[in-house]
């Protein structure tokens, strides 16, 4: 029952930042500032846009704690609002963004950092690059499936959860799934 516990936890947290107290959305905002800041890189692609858009969503939480309603999950209301940003960042930028970030990408991989205690340093590129092409390989789907695949794989979330937080079906959500999981397999097939 450790999950449940977890679930009203959040949500017994939120409705004391809805009666004013300001400790526990600090505790909301520590536990949960980490998870969203990695989705939304894993979204925009960009590690600034990301800091700023959680800014955002916290703030968004926090001036809507008084018609908060523990109806769902608070991780569902969170990613909700998270995901909403980030489409709308996706979708405001994609023009004058993406020619930008075609130019930087190809000097930073963050595979310069090799750990001495790998086996061997060519095993640590190839790490390094297969990890950096499956993040591409990611980052490449179109918006709503990215954002299934980063709930589902990142940050385990079932699908009714998904469903949620995209606002449609689970079948829609497992469609989504399925069409993106096929992608990433037809991209990443050289890989093994």
């Amino acid at each position: 029952m450790g999950v449940a516990a977890a679930i009203e936890y959040d949500a017994e947290l939120m409705l004391r930042v809805k009666e004013g107290d300001g400790a526990s959305f600090g505790i909301l905002l520590e536990k949960y500032r980490g998870p969203v800041i990695h989705f939304l890189y894993r979204m925009v692609q960009d590690s600034g846009v990301s800091e700023e858009l959680a800014q955002e969503v916290f703030l968004r939480v926090y001036r809507s704690r008084s018609s908060y309603e523990p109806t769902a999950k608070f991780t569902t209301w969170l990613f909700r609002i998270a995901t909403h940003l980030a489409l709308n960042w996706l979708r405001d930028a994609k023009h004058e963004k993406s020619q930008d970030r075609l130019d930087d990408d190809p000097e930073g991989g963050g595979t310069r950092d090799v750990a001495d205690r790998r086996p061997s340093v060519e095993q640590s590129l190839l790490d390094a690059v297969k990890l950096e092409e499956v993040r591409r390989a990611v980052a490449g789907l179109p918006e709503k499936q990215r954002a299934a695949v980063l709930m589902h794989k990142y940050e385990e979330m079932e699908y009714v959860q998904i469903a949620k937080v995209l606002a449609c079906s689970e079948s829609a959500v497992k469609s989504l799934l399925f069409r993106a999981y096929e992608t990433l397999r037809v991209r990443l097939a050289h890989l093994g």
